[in-house]
């Protein structure tokens, strides 16, 4: 039977409308392991959500934040998801350059996310970005190397042991170095871990008055322990290493030691992925003169500009990858381990404590940090491994640079540091800190 030429016209256009009722969603994010698996699942997404198509834009930490930036101060409008952090959420959020993200459904709890993690996205308390996982710092050992030269580890070793355990452990002719720290610069690769072993020799960014300290005693002792300690001990190039590098350097049994964000221990005891994974230890993240601002708290996020085309299939998506379902998804195809940790205190379950050897450690270490006192002395300013002003960004790729050529011998430390000194002291002037 024929059908009147009306109706196959009407069945056409309502072809079409479906086709054209799909919204695309552009995310950009980093590629790091646990974003990249995130890439993978959301096809489950798409599925349940035929009407959103999600793009992806996966690029290196350094690039990505530079993009990202670019954008959302121009107003591009290029991504309607952005992979950001504690950093940029609150201080983007106050610009209202962040969708606020408050009546998520009542099956997302909210209440179950870490206090201190949803504290550190949110402005005003609406919350600006969703968290993906949480972090923390924590020491990475190869026990058969340790047990096999004698060592043992401390569970709060300083970072002198460390430098100690390095020199015994270091057999470059055998492709094992003893100590892997990032190199890379840039204010979120080695600024990050600088800072951190910084404070924990009694440094600070700046005094009360907002005054650069980075050639006072502590800090030249941090940086000179930092240089010294990574050309005696560190692989070769390691001005090219960053989170990545490092992790897959470790994962291939080239490192005795790793100092670096706690999201790594599902990677480092992963057999499909690393070669040691049965000989991992777990340690705090190490102290020297004090343990204030030792270990960080930061947390990879998922977050909406106010510029996005398309705000509300953004928001079904973020809800759901970052939802107690995408968690469960995640232990059902990856095992419990695998799960993105450090965000909701759900995830510690029995359960989950007795698969992950990480996980005890990286909750002491999440739990321990406190953002707004990250020094022995007093300071002006909150954040641990950065300090939460706009203007660090490009202080802390300005000194990531120069602590980088410290490392490569293009400088001194002492040149390095006094040029971070004169760089950020002229970008505090003239931002209007500093008279």
């Amino acid at each position: 039977m024929k059908r009147p030429i009306a109706l196959l016209l009407l069945a056409g256009l309502g072809l079409t409308g479906v086709a054209q009722a799909v919204e695309s969603v552009t995310v950009a994010t980093v590629n790091n392991s646990d974003m990249v698996r995130m890439q993978r699942l959301s096809q489950v997404f798409e599925k349940q959500h035929p009407d959103i198509k999600l793009n992806w834009v996966v690029l290196e930490e350094n690039v990505l934040r530079q993009r990202l930036t670019t954008d959302i101060t121009t107003g591009g409008g290029q991504f309607d998801v952005l992979t950001i952090g504690t950093y940029e959420t609150p201080l983007w959020g106050a610009k209202n350059w962040l969708e606020p993200l408050d009546n998520l459904p009542a099956s997302y709890d909210v209440e179950d996310i870490f206090p201190a993690v949803r504290q550190g996205l949110s402005v005003n308390n609406h919350l600006y970005a969703l968290p993906f996982y949480g972090e923390s710092t924590v020491t990475y050992y190869r026990k058969d190397l340790f047990k096999a030269a004698g060592l043992q580890m401390p569970d709060q070793p300083t970072w002198s042991q460390l430098a100690d355990f390095a020199s015994k452990l270091n057999q470059p002719d055998k492709d094992q170095y003893g100590l892997c720290l990032r190199g890379k610069a840039g204010w979120g690769e080695n600024v990050a871990l600088l800072s951190l072993m910084g404070n924990a020799f009694g440094a600070r960014w700046f005094d009360e008055q907002w005054q650069p300290e980075l050639t006072s005693p502590e800090w030249t002792a941090a940086a000179n322990f930092y240089v010294d300690n990574m050309k005696k001990y560190g692989p070769p190039g390691a001005s090219s290493n960053g989170f990545n590098e490092n992790l897959a350097l470790f994962n291939s049994g080239k490192c005795a030691l790793w100092v670096d964000a706690s999201v790594a221990g599902s990677f480092t005891t992963d057999k499909s992925q690393s070669k040691v994974a049965d000989q991992v230890g777990f340690a705090a993240s190490p102290h020297e003169v004090t343990d204030k601002g030792s270990s960080w708290l930061y947390a990879w996020s998922l977050a909406i500009p106010a510029s996005a085309k398309h705000k509300e299939a953004a928001k079904t998506f973020i809800t759901w990858a970052t939802s107690k379902e995408y968690i469960q998804l995640v232990a059902d195809q990856d095992g419990i381990a695998n799960v993105p940790p450090g965000t909701r205190q759900s995830i510690y379950s029995p359960a989950y404590l007795s698969a992950a050897p990480f996980a005890k450690i990286t909750l002491e270490m999440m739990q321990h940090a406190d953002p707004a006192h990250p020094s022995a002395k007093p300071v002006p300013y909150v954040g641990i491994q950065y300090v939460t002003i706009p203007e660090f960004q490009a202080i802390g790729t300005s000194v990531g640079k120069l602590f980088s050529a410290a490392l490569t011998g293009q400088m001194s430390v002492e040149q390095a540091l006094n040029a971070a000194q004169t760089s950020t002291t002229r970008e505090m002037k003239r931002a209007g800190y500093l008279k």
